[in-house]
Protein backbone atom coordinates (compact mmCIF):
# COMPACT_ATOMS: atom_id res chain seq x y z
CA UNK A 1 0.00 0.00 0.00
CA UNK A 2 1.17 3.44 -1.18
CA UNK A 3 0.61 6.44 0.82
CA UNK A 4 1.95 9.89 -0.13
CA UNK A 5 1.67 12.65 2.79
CA UNK A 6 1.48 16.66 1.73
CA UNK A 7 2.22 19.79 3.33
CA UNK A 8 0.63 21.83 0.31
CA UNK A 9 -0.31 25.45 0.23
CA UNK A 10 2.19 26.41 3.67
CA UNK A 11 5.60 27.32 4.75
CA UNK A 12 8.11 24.50 4.58
CA UNK A 13 5.49 23.03 1.61
CA UNK A 14 6.84 18.88 2.04
CA UNK A 15 6.33 15.46 0.99
CA UNK A 16 6.41 11.65 1.74
CA UNK A 17 5.90 8.24 0.87
CA UNK A 18 4.53 5.95 3.17
CA UNK A 19 4.71 2.10 1.85
CA UNK A 20 3.00 -0.69 3.62
CA UNK A 21 3.54 1.40 6.74
CA UNK A 22 7.46 2.33 6.54
CA UNK A 23 8.57 5.32 5.68
CA UNK A 24 10.84 5.51 2.63
CA UNK A 25 10.93 9.13 1.38
CA UNK A 26 10.54 12.55 2.81
CA UNK A 27 12.04 15.92 1.20
CA UNK A 28 10.92 19.78 1.42
CA UNK A 29 10.25 21.57 -1.83
CA UNK A 30 12.56 23.89 -1.06
CA UNK A 31 15.63 22.07 -1.66
CA UNK A 32 14.67 21.62 -5.07
CA UNK A 33 13.45 25.49 -5.61
CA UNK A 34 16.46 26.86 -3.28
CA UNK A 35 14.25 28.99 -1.75
CA UNK A 36 14.52 28.86 2.45
CA UNK A 37 10.92 27.72 3.32
CA UNK A 38 9.27 27.48 0.10
CA UNK A 39 5.71 27.53 0.19
CA UNK A 40 3.22 26.49 -2.29
CA UNK A 41 2.28 22.96 -3.89
CA UNK A 42 5.17 20.24 -3.50
CA UNK A 43 5.56 19.30 -7.13
CA UNK A 44 9.26 17.74 -6.92
CA UNK A 45 9.16 16.64 -3.81
CA UNK A 46 6.11 14.59 -4.82
CA UNK A 47 8.40 13.66 -8.03
CA UNK A 48 11.03 12.52 -5.60
CA UNK A 49 8.59 10.67 -3.41
CA UNK A 50 7.12 8.49 -6.85
CA UNK A 51 11.23 7.87 -7.82
CA UNK A 52 12.54 6.35 -4.59
CA UNK A 53 8.78 4.11 -4.21
CA UNK A 54 9.67 3.44 -8.27
CA UNK A 55 5.74 4.04 -8.49
CA UNK A 56 3.40 5.88 -10.61
CA UNK A 57 0.41 8.15 -9.60
CA UNK A 58 -2.12 5.06 -10.04
CA UNK A 59 0.18 3.27 -7.52
CA UNK A 60 -1.00 5.65 -4.52
CA UNK A 61 -3.69 4.25 -2.35
CA UNK A 62 -4.11 6.75 -0.25
CA UNK A 63 -2.68 10.50 -0.29
CA UNK A 64 -3.21 12.97 2.78
CA UNK A 65 -3.45 16.63 2.87
CA UNK A 66 -1.96 18.32 6.09
CA UNK A 67 -4.83 20.74 6.65
CA UNK A 68 -8.74 20.80 6.63
CA UNK A 69 -10.71 23.35 5.47
CA UNK A 70 -13.67 21.93 6.96
CA UNK A 71 -12.34 21.46 10.50
CA UNK A 72 -13.50 23.74 13.49
CA UNK A 73 -16.17 25.72 11.18
CA UNK A 74 -18.67 26.33 13.95
CA UNK A 75 -15.32 28.16 15.94
CA UNK A 76 -14.67 30.23 12.87
CA UNK A 77 -18.20 31.40 12.08
CA UNK A 78 -18.68 32.10 15.85
CA UNK A 79 -15.31 34.06 16.01
CA UNK A 80 -16.13 35.82 12.55
CA UNK A 81 -19.91 36.68 14.31
CA UNK A 82 -18.07 38.15 17.75
CA UNK A 83 -14.87 40.33 16.08
CA UNK A 84 -15.87 41.20 12.44
CA UNK A 85 -12.41 40.92 11.58
CA UNK A 86 -11.21 42.78 8.50
CA UNK A 87 -12.76 41.66 4.90
CA UNK A 88 -9.38 41.51 3.25
CA UNK A 89 -8.02 38.77 6.25
CA UNK A 90 -11.17 36.55 5.68
CA UNK A 91 -10.66 36.85 1.68
CA UNK A 92 -7.02 35.59 2.06
CA UNK A 93 -8.23 32.81 4.45
CA UNK A 94 -11.09 31.62 1.88
CA UNK A 95 -7.71 31.84 -0.65
CA UNK A 96 -5.77 29.35 0.83
CA UNK A 97 -9.01 26.87 1.75
CA UNK A 98 -10.48 26.97 -1.63
CA UNK A 99 -7.23 25.56 -3.31
CA UNK A 100 -7.51 22.17 -1.85
CA UNK A 101 -10.40 21.61 -4.28
CA UNK A 102 -7.56 21.81 -7.25
CA UNK A 103 -5.50 19.11 -5.42
CA UNK A 104 -6.31 16.49 -8.24
CA UNK A 105 -5.36 18.62 -10.87
CA UNK A 106 -2.32 19.80 -9.19
CA UNK A 107 -1.08 16.11 -8.66
CA UNK A 108 -1.91 15.19 -12.01
CA UNK A 109 0.68 17.81 -13.09
CA UNK A 110 3.59 17.05 -10.38
CA UNK A 111 3.06 13.30 -11.52
CA UNK A 112 2.69 13.73 -15.68
CA UNK A 113 -0.70 12.06 -15.84
CA UNK A 114 -4.11 13.11 -16.15
CA UNK A 115 -6.42 13.34 -13.41
CA UNK A 116 -7.94 9.95 -14.38
CA UNK A 117 -5.08 8.74 -12.96
CA UNK A 118 -5.10 9.71 -9.57
CA UNK A 119 -7.20 6.85 -8.05
CA UNK A 120 -6.35 7.30 -4.55
CA UNK A 121 -8.28 8.11 -1.81
CA UNK A 122 -7.71 11.99 -0.73
CA UNK A 123 -8.16 12.90 3.05
CA UNK A 124 -7.49 16.17 4.65
CA UNK A 125 -6.37 15.60 7.45
CA UNK A 126 -6.92 18.33 10.58
CA UNK A 127 -3.53 19.82 11.07
CA UNK A 128 -2.76 19.51 14.87
CA UNK A 129 -3.66 15.61 13.83
CA UNK A 130 -0.80 15.15 11.36
CA UNK A 131 1.32 16.61 13.71
CA UNK A 132 0.26 14.34 16.64
CA UNK A 133 0.33 11.23 13.86
CA UNK A 134 4.14 12.65 12.86
CA UNK A 135 5.12 12.44 16.54
CA UNK A 136 3.87 9.48 18.18
CA UNK A 137 2.81 7.32 16.12
CA UNK A 138 6.47 7.19 14.89
CA UNK A 139 7.77 7.07 18.34
CA UNK A 140 9.33 4.40 20.58
CA UNK A 141 6.77 4.33 23.12
CA UNK A 142 3.48 2.30 23.08
CA UNK A 143 1.82 5.02 25.13
CA UNK A 144 2.30 8.83 25.81
CA UNK A 145 1.13 12.13 26.49
CA UNK A 146 1.14 14.03 23.23
CA UNK A 147 1.53 17.97 23.02
CA UNK A 148 1.74 19.99 19.32
CA UNK A 149 2.42 23.32 19.46
CA UNK A 150 2.43 26.11 17.04
CA UNK A 151 1.66 29.46 15.47
CA UNK A 152 -1.93 28.16 13.90
CA UNK A 153 -3.48 25.52 12.40
CA UNK A 154 -6.90 24.71 10.97
CA UNK A 155 -8.14 27.27 13.28
CA UNK A 156 -6.48 25.70 16.81
CA UNK A 157 -2.63 26.77 18.01
CA UNK A 158 -2.40 23.95 20.83
CA UNK A 159 -3.47 20.59 21.36
CA UNK A 160 -2.85 17.96 24.12
CA UNK A 161 -3.66 14.36 23.94
CA UNK A 162 -2.71 10.77 25.15
CA UNK A 163 -1.70 8.28 22.40
CA UNK A 164 -1.96 4.49 23.58
CA UNK A 165 -0.81 1.94 20.19
CA UNK A 166 -2.73 3.12 17.45
CA UNK A 167 -5.46 5.39 19.71
CA UNK A 168 -5.72 8.77 20.61
CA UNK A 169 -7.76 10.64 23.22
CA UNK A 170 -7.95 14.47 22.75
CA UNK A 171 -7.22 16.56 26.49
CA UNK A 172 -7.20 20.27 25.56
CA UNK A 173 -7.72 22.44 22.24
CA UNK A 174 -6.29 26.33 22.68
CA UNK A 175 -8.15 27.94 19.54
CA UNK A 176 -7.32 31.26 17.29
CA UNK A 177 -6.32 33.76 18.14
CA UNK A 178 -4.42 32.96 21.27
CA UNK A 179 -1.24 31.00 20.11
CA UNK A 180 2.20 31.01 21.79
CA UNK A 181 3.52 30.60 18.46
CA UNK A 182 2.36 33.81 17.35
CA UNK A 183 3.84 35.65 20.77
CA UNK A 184 7.36 34.03 19.78
CA UNK A 185 6.76 35.22 16.17
CA UNK A 186 5.39 39.03 16.69
CA UNK A 187 8.00 39.56 19.30
CA UNK A 188 10.95 37.80 16.63
CA UNK A 189 9.12 40.61 14.21
CA UNK A 190 9.54 43.17 16.70
CA UNK A 191 12.87 42.34 17.47
CA UNK A 192 13.59 43.18 13.69
CA UNK A 193 13.95 39.67 12.16
CA UNK A 194 11.72 39.48 9.26
CA UNK A 195 12.09 36.67 7.39
CA UNK A 196 9.90 33.77 8.01
CA UNK A 197 11.69 31.31 10.31
CA UNK A 198 13.34 34.04 12.40
CA UNK A 199 12.70 32.40 15.42
CA UNK A 200 15.28 30.31 16.07
CA UNK A 201 17.90 33.38 15.76
CA UNK A 202 15.82 35.01 18.48
CA UNK A 203 16.32 31.61 21.05
CA UNK A 204 19.96 32.16 19.78
CA UNK A 205 20.11 36.14 20.69
CA UNK A 206 18.54 35.01 24.44
CA UNK A 207 21.14 33.80 25.54
CA UNK A 208 23.25 36.96 25.68
CA UNK A 209 20.45 38.95 27.53
CA UNK A 210 18.70 39.28 31.28
CA UNK A 211 14.83 38.37 31.35
CA UNK A 212 14.65 41.63 32.53
CA UNK A 213 11.07 42.50 30.79
CA UNK A 214 9.45 38.84 31.94
CA UNK A 215 7.00 40.82 34.60
CA UNK A 216 5.95 42.84 31.27
CA UNK A 217 5.64 39.41 29.31
CA UNK A 218 3.43 37.83 31.75
CA UNK A 219 1.01 40.95 30.97
CA UNK A 220 1.42 39.76 27.45
CA UNK A 221 1.06 36.03 27.48
CA UNK A 222 -0.21 34.14 30.85
CA UNK A 223 -1.77 30.19 31.91
CA UNK A 224 -5.30 30.22 32.12
CA UNK A 225 -6.55 26.47 33.08
CA UNK A 226 -4.54 24.04 31.48
CA UNK A 227 -4.16 26.48 28.80
CA UNK A 228 -3.14 30.41 28.55
CA UNK A 229 -4.47 33.40 27.01
CA UNK A 230 -2.85 36.54 24.95
CA UNK A 231 -3.35 39.70 25.88
CA UNK A 232 -5.27 40.89 22.93
CA UNK A 233 -4.70 44.77 23.01
CA UNK A 234 -1.00 44.11 22.26
CA UNK A 235 -1.78 42.63 18.95
CA UNK A 236 -3.38 43.53 15.81
CA UNK A 237 -4.23 39.48 14.16
CA UNK A 238 -7.69 39.38 15.93
CA UNK A 239 -9.15 42.16 14.40
CA UNK A 240 -6.68 42.79 10.94
CA UNK A 241 -5.99 39.37 10.60
CA UNK A 242 -1.61 38.71 9.54
CA UNK A 243 -1.02 39.97 6.27
CA UNK A 244 1.01 37.13 4.83
CA UNK A 245 2.25 35.35 1.28
CA UNK A 246 2.24 31.64 0.84
CA UNK A 247 1.81 31.75 -3.14
CA UNK A 248 5.01 29.95 -4.59
CA UNK A 249 7.86 31.59 -2.99
CA UNK A 250 9.45 32.48 0.42
CA UNK A 251 7.00 32.75 2.64
CA UNK A 252 6.39 36.51 4.72
CA UNK A 253 4.63 37.73 7.61
CA UNK A 254 4.05 41.15 7.73
CA UNK A 255 4.36 42.77 11.94
CA UNK A 256 1.23 42.20 13.68
CA UNK A 257 2.15 43.78 17.12
CA UNK A 258 0.04 46.70 18.28
CA UNK A 259 1.05 50.00 18.91
CA UNK A 260 0.64 49.26 22.58
CA UNK A 261 3.00 46.95 22.56
CA UNK A 262 5.79 49.68 21.38
CA UNK A 263 4.05 51.65 24.55
CA UNK A 264 4.92 49.12 26.76
CA UNK A 265 8.12 47.64 25.21
CA UNK A 266 9.79 50.27 23.23
CA UNK A 267 10.23 51.05 19.98
CA UNK A 268 10.52 48.35 17.61
CA UNK A 269 14.12 47.39 15.94
CA UNK A 270 14.53 48.24 12.35
CA UNK A 271 16.20 45.06 10.48
CA UNK A 272 19.85 45.51 10.00
CA UNK A 273 20.21 48.20 12.89
CA UNK A 274 22.28 47.57 15.92
CA UNK A 275 21.21 45.11 18.16
CA UNK A 276 21.87 46.28 21.80
CA UNK A 277 21.34 45.11 25.73
CA UNK A 278 17.85 45.92 25.49
CA UNK A 279 16.77 43.76 22.40
CA UNK A 280 18.78 40.84 24.14
CA UNK A 281 16.90 41.25 27.54
CA UNK A 282 13.69 41.59 25.26
CA UNK A 283 14.94 38.02 23.66
CA UNK A 284 15.83 36.39 27.15
CA UNK A 285 12.41 37.53 28.60
CA UNK A 286 10.47 36.16 25.33
CA UNK A 287 12.49 32.86 26.17
CA UNK A 288 11.98 32.92 29.74
CA UNK A 289 7.67 33.29 29.26
CA UNK A 290 7.43 30.86 26.34
CA UNK A 291 9.18 28.54 29.10
CA UNK A 292 6.69 28.95 31.32
CA UNK A 293 3.81 28.62 29.19
CA UNK A 294 5.32 25.46 27.65
CA UNK A 295 6.15 24.24 31.42
CA UNK A 296 2.59 25.26 32.16
CA UNK A 297 0.33 22.86 29.87
CA UNK A 298 3.00 19.94 30.49
CA UNK A 299 2.46 19.98 34.35
CA UNK A 300 -1.06 20.10 33.65
CA UNK A 301 -1.09 17.55 30.51
CA UNK A 302 1.09 15.14 33.08
CA UNK A 303 -1.45 15.30 36.13
CA UNK A 304 -4.22 14.09 33.15
CA UNK A 305 -2.23 11.44 31.89
CA UNK A 306 0.46 10.52 34.65
CA UNK A 307 2.77 9.27 31.83
CA UNK A 308 6.33 9.83 32.18
CA UNK A 309 6.90 9.40 27.86
CA UNK A 310 6.01 12.56 25.77
CA UNK A 311 5.95 13.21 22.01
CA UNK A 312 6.00 16.76 21.26
CA UNK A 313 5.24 18.25 17.55
CA UNK A 314 4.81 21.88 15.82
CA UNK A 315 6.86 24.83 15.43
CA UNK A 316 7.03 25.67 18.99
CA UNK A 317 8.46 22.26 19.85
CA UNK A 318 11.55 23.28 17.77
CA UNK A 319 12.90 25.53 20.77
CA UNK A 320 15.45 23.08 21.63
CA UNK A 321 16.54 25.34 24.57
CA UNK A 322 13.30 24.78 26.16
CA UNK A 323 12.75 21.14 25.04
CA UNK A 324 16.54 20.50 26.75
CA UNK A 325 14.75 21.89 29.96
CA UNK A 326 11.83 19.69 30.31
CA UNK A 327 13.12 17.14 32.79
CA UNK A 328 13.91 19.74 34.83
CA UNK A 329 10.54 21.29 35.43
CA UNK A 330 7.95 18.46 34.76
CA UNK A 331 7.44 14.82 35.92
CA UNK A 332 8.35 13.97 31.97
CA UNK A 333 11.67 11.71 31.44
CA UNK A 334 11.29 10.60 28.08
CA UNK A 335 10.70 12.95 25.32
CA UNK A 336 10.54 12.27 21.73
CA UNK A 337 10.70 15.14 19.25
CA UNK A 338 10.87 13.69 15.26
CA UNK A 339 13.22 15.64 12.48
CA UNK A 340 10.64 17.87 11.04
CA UNK A 341 8.71 18.38 13.83
CA UNK A 342 7.66 21.80 12.54
CA UNK A 343 4.90 22.01 9.68
CA UNK A 344 7.41 20.09 7.22
CA UNK A 345 6.92 17.17 9.11
CA UNK A 346 2.86 17.17 8.63
CA UNK A 347 3.42 15.54 5.65
CA UNK A 348 4.59 12.50 6.99
CA UNK A 349 2.26 12.94 10.00
CA UNK A 350 -0.79 12.94 7.87
CA UNK A 351 0.12 10.02 5.78
CA UNK A 352 1.04 8.23 9.39
CA UNK A 353 -2.48 9.02 10.83
CA UNK A 354 -4.36 7.64 7.54
CA UNK A 355 -1.87 4.54 8.00
CA UNK A 356 -2.35 4.03 11.45
CA UNK A 357 -5.46 5.93 12.75
CA UNK A 358 -7.79 5.48 10.04
CA UNK A 359 -6.65 1.65 8.11
CA UNK A 360 -6.02 0.94 11.52
CA UNK A 361 -3.05 -0.54 10.97
CA UNK A 362 -0.34 -1.57 13.85
CA UNK A 363 2.41 0.88 14.18
CA UNK A 364 5.53 -0.86 12.95
CA UNK A 365 8.02 1.87 11.80
CA UNK A 366 9.82 4.12 14.62
CA UNK A 367 11.95 7.01 13.30
CA UNK A 368 14.96 6.95 14.48
CA UNK A 369 17.33 8.75 11.99
CA UNK A 370 16.44 11.92 9.42
CA UNK A 371 18.25 10.28 5.83
CA UNK A 372 15.15 10.64 3.81
CA UNK A 373 16.39 12.71 1.02
CA UNK A 374 18.58 12.66 -2.01
CA UNK A 375 21.10 10.50 -2.62
CA UNK A 376 23.62 10.79 -5.21
CA UNK A 377 26.65 8.53 -6.81
CA UNK A 378 30.39 8.66 -6.21
CA UNK A 379 30.27 8.47 -10.27
CA UNK A 380 27.56 11.64 -9.80
CA UNK A 381 29.98 13.11 -7.52
CA UNK A 382 32.75 13.16 -9.98
CA UNK A 383 31.24 14.26 -12.64
CA UNK A 384 29.95 17.52 -11.17
CA UNK A 385 33.30 18.23 -9.89
CA UNK A 386 34.96 17.33 -13.64
CA UNK A 387 32.40 20.00 -15.01
CA UNK A 388 34.10 22.62 -12.73
CA UNK A 389 37.39 21.65 -14.02
CA UNK A 390 38.15 20.79 -10.55
CA UNK A 391 40.59 17.24 -10.05
CA UNK A 392 39.57 15.58 -6.64
CA UNK A 393 41.36 13.25 -5.04
CA UNK A 394 39.85 9.97 -4.54
CA UNK A 395 40.17 7.99 -1.51
CA UNK A 396 39.32 4.64 -0.08
CA UNK A 397 37.46 4.86 3.34
CA UNK A 398 39.80 4.48 6.19
CA UNK A 399 42.36 7.20 4.29
CA UNK A 400 39.63 9.72 3.59
CA UNK A 401 38.60 9.91 7.09
CA UNK A 402 42.07 10.25 8.10
CA UNK A 403 42.91 13.03 5.31
CA UNK A 404 39.74 14.73 6.87
CA UNK A 405 40.92 14.51 9.99
CA UNK A 406 44.03 15.90 9.23
CA UNK A 407 42.77 19.06 7.91
CA UNK A 408 40.50 19.80 11.09
CA UNK A 409 43.10 19.18 12.79
CA UNK A 410 44.93 21.74 10.76
CA UNK A 411 42.17 24.22 11.44
CA UNK A 412 40.67 23.95 8.30
CA UNK A 413 36.74 24.26 7.69
CA UNK A 414 35.47 20.65 5.39
CA UNK A 415 32.12 21.04 3.56
CA UNK A 416 31.10 17.05 3.72
CA UNK A 417 28.56 15.87 1.40
CA UNK A 418 27.38 12.28 1.98
CA UNK A 419 24.77 9.44 1.13
CA UNK A 420 20.78 10.70 1.54
CA UNK A 421 20.19 13.99 2.72
CA UNK A 422 18.71 15.00 6.07
CA UNK A 423 15.18 15.58 6.14
CA UNK A 424 14.24 19.12 8.34
CA UNK A 425 15.99 22.26 9.74
CA UNK A 426 19.12 20.27 11.05
CA UNK A 427 22.14 18.90 9.20
CA UNK A 428 23.16 15.83 10.92
CA UNK A 429 26.25 14.46 9.49
CA UNK A 430 25.41 14.08 5.61
CA UNK A 431 24.72 17.52 4.66
CA UNK A 432 27.13 19.62 7.31
CA UNK A 433 30.26 21.70 7.15
CA UNK A 434 32.46 20.45 10.00
CA UNK A 435 35.55 21.93 11.86
CA UNK A 436 37.69 21.08 15.42
CA UNK A 437 35.14 22.39 18.28
CA UNK A 438 38.74 23.41 20.07
CA UNK A 439 39.18 26.12 18.23
CA UNK A 440 39.01 29.35 19.91
CA UNK A 441 37.95 31.68 17.03
CA UNK A 442 36.30 29.14 14.86
CA UNK A 443 32.56 29.96 15.17
CA UNK A 444 33.53 33.75 13.79
CA UNK A 445 35.60 31.96 11.40
CA UNK A 446 32.26 29.76 10.01
CA UNK A 447 29.85 32.93 10.75
CA UNK A 448 31.39 35.57 9.06
CA UNK A 449 33.55 33.85 6.15
CA UNK A 450 31.31 31.06 4.97
CA UNK A 451 27.65 31.41 6.79
CA UNK A 452 28.04 35.07 6.34
CA UNK A 453 25.05 35.58 9.40
CA UNK A 454 25.08 37.41 12.58
CA UNK A 455 28.38 36.52 15.20
CA UNK A 456 26.04 35.66 18.20
CA UNK A 457 24.86 32.32 16.27
CA UNK A 458 25.84 28.87 18.08
CA UNK A 459 27.16 25.78 16.10
CA UNK A 460 26.22 22.25 17.52
CA UNK A 461 28.19 19.40 18.63
CA UNK A 462 28.15 15.95 17.09
CA UNK A 463 29.28 13.52 19.67
CA UNK A 464 29.94 10.17 19.89
CA UNK A 465 26.56 8.49 21.82
CA UNK A 466 28.64 6.80 23.68
CA UNK A 467 30.62 9.41 25.27
CA UNK A 468 27.53 12.42 26.07
CA UNK A 469 27.38 11.81 29.68
CA UNK A 470 31.15 12.87 29.18
CA UNK A 471 30.49 16.12 27.96
CA UNK A 472 26.52 16.41 28.97
CA UNK A 473 25.03 16.75 32.32
CA UNK A 474 22.82 14.15 30.70
CA UNK A 475 22.94 10.54 29.21
CA UNK A 476 20.34 10.58 26.60
CA UNK A 477 20.23 10.07 22.73
CA UNK A 478 18.92 13.12 20.81
CA UNK A 479 19.59 12.41 17.32
CA UNK A 480 17.65 15.03 15.88
CA UNK A 481 19.61 18.17 17.37
CA UNK A 482 16.32 19.04 18.66
CA UNK A 483 17.45 19.71 23.10
CA UNK A 484 19.77 22.09 24.42
CA UNK A 485 21.94 20.73 27.47
CA UNK A 486 24.45 22.17 29.94
CA UNK A 487 27.84 21.36 28.88
CA UNK A 488 29.75 20.09 32.01
CA UNK A 489 31.85 23.15 33.24
CA UNK A 490 35.39 21.44 33.39
CA UNK A 491 34.61 20.25 29.71
CA UNK A 492 34.04 23.86 27.98
CA UNK A 493 37.03 25.26 27.81
CA UNK A 494 38.45 22.19 25.63
CA UNK A 495 35.41 22.47 22.84
CA UNK A 496 35.12 26.42 22.90
CA UNK A 497 33.60 26.52 19.37
CA UNK A 498 30.47 24.47 20.30
CA UNK A 499 29.73 25.98 23.69
CA UNK A 500 26.84 29.02 24.09
CA UNK A 501 27.71 31.93 25.24
CA UNK A 502 25.53 30.43 28.80
CA UNK A 503 27.64 27.08 28.91
CA UNK A 504 24.88 25.07 26.74
CA UNK A 505 25.26 23.15 23.54
CA UNK A 506 22.79 22.40 20.78
CA UNK A 507 23.17 18.46 20.98
CA UNK A 508 23.14 16.08 18.14
CA UNK A 509 24.53 12.37 19.13
CA UNK A 510 25.81 10.09 16.86
CA UNK A 511 24.70 6.57 16.31
CA UNK A 512 27.17 4.11 14.35
CA UNK A 513 24.11 2.43 13.53
CA UNK A 514 22.08 4.88 11.82
CA UNK A 515 25.63 6.88 9.88
CA UNK A 516 28.45 4.00 10.59
CA UNK A 517 30.50 6.70 7.92
CA UNK A 518 29.88 10.18 10.57
CA UNK A 519 30.47 7.87 13.29
CA UNK A 520 34.03 6.87 12.16
CA UNK A 521 34.57 10.13 11.24
CA UNK A 522 33.63 11.43 14.79
CA UNK A 523 35.40 8.27 15.91
CA UNK A 524 38.43 9.11 13.98
CA UNK A 525 39.04 12.73 15.41
CA UNK A 526 38.54 11.13 18.91
CA UNK A 527 41.58 8.57 18.50
CA UNK A 528 43.86 11.69 17.45
CA UNK A 529 42.89 14.71 19.70
CA UNK A 530 40.63 12.77 22.72
CA UNK A 531 37.61 14.94 22.07
CA UNK A 532 34.40 12.57 20.70
CA UNK A 533 33.11 15.18 18.88
CA UNK A 534 32.89 17.91 15.89
CA UNK A 535 31.79 21.16 15.62
CA UNK A 536 28.29 20.63 12.34
CA UNK A 537 26.47 23.05 10.73
CA UNK A 538 24.31 23.18 7.97
CA UNK A 539 25.84 22.97 4.85
CA UNK A 540 24.78 26.06 3.07
CA UNK A 541 25.09 29.64 3.39
CA UNK A 542 21.94 31.98 3.08
CA UNK A 543 20.09 29.12 1.17
CA UNK A 544 18.14 25.86 1.66
CA UNK A 545 20.81 23.10 2.95
CA UNK A 546 22.42 21.81 0.22
CA UNK A 547 20.66 18.65 -1.58
CA UNK A 548 22.84 18.13 -5.28
CA UNK A 549 27.02 17.80 -5.05
CA UNK A 550 26.93 20.66 -7.91
CA UNK A 551 24.91 22.65 -5.30
CA UNK A 552 27.74 21.67 -2.89
CA UNK A 553 30.52 22.58 -5.47
CA UNK A 554 29.26 25.79 -6.06
CA UNK A 555 28.38 26.96 -1.97
CA UNK A 556 32.15 26.12 -2.04
CA UNK A 557 33.20 27.91 -4.20
CA UNK A 558 31.94 30.99 -3.15
CA UNK A 559 32.33 30.85 0.47
CA UNK A 560 35.74 30.15 2.38
CA UNK A 561 35.52 26.46 2.88
CA UNK A 562 38.92 25.00 2.46
CA UNK A 563 37.90 21.44 1.87
CA UNK A 564 34.99 19.62 -0.28
CA UNK A 565 34.64 16.11 0.76
CA UNK A 566 31.70 14.62 -2.07
CA UNK A 567 31.42 10.84 -1.21
CA UNK A 568 35.06 9.59 -1.93
CA UNK A 569 36.01 12.56 -3.39
CA UNK A 570 38.52 15.06 -1.64
CA UNK A 571 39.01 18.21 -3.13
CA UNK A 572 41.12 21.10 -1.14
CA UNK A 573 40.83 24.97 -2.37
CA UNK A 574 43.47 25.80 -4.70
CA UNK A 575 45.86 28.08 -3.32
CA UNK A 576 46.04 31.60 -4.52
CA UNK A 577 49.44 32.49 -5.99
Amino acid sequence: MNILGINAYHGDASASLIQNGQLVAAIEEERFTRIKHWAGFPTESIRYCLKVGEIVASDFDHIAISFNPQANLNRKLLFTLQNCPDLKSLLERFSKQSKSTSIQEKLAEACGCSTSDIRATIHNIEHHNSHIAGTFFVSPFEEAAILSIDGMGDFVSTVSAFGSETRLKYLSRTYYPHSLGYLYNAITLYLGFPAYGDEYKVMGLAAYGEPEYLEAMRRIIYPKGDSFELNLKYFTHHQQGIAMNWENGAPWVEPFHSLELEKFLGAMRQPGSELNQRHQNIAASLQAISEEIIFHLLNHLYEKVKSENLCLAGGVAMNSVANGKIPQHTPFKNVYIPPGAADNGTSFGAAFFVWNKMLQQPRQFLLNHGYWGSEFSHEECLIALENHDRKPIKLEREKLLNKVVDVLCAGKVVGWFQGRMEFGARALGNRSILADPRQNNMRDIINLKIKLREKFRPFAPSILEEKVSEYFEINISVPFMEKVFNIRPEKREQIPAVTHFDGTGRLQTVSRQTNPLYWDLINTFATRTGIPLLLNTSFNENEPIVRTPEEAIQCFLRTQMDVLVLGYYYLEREKKR
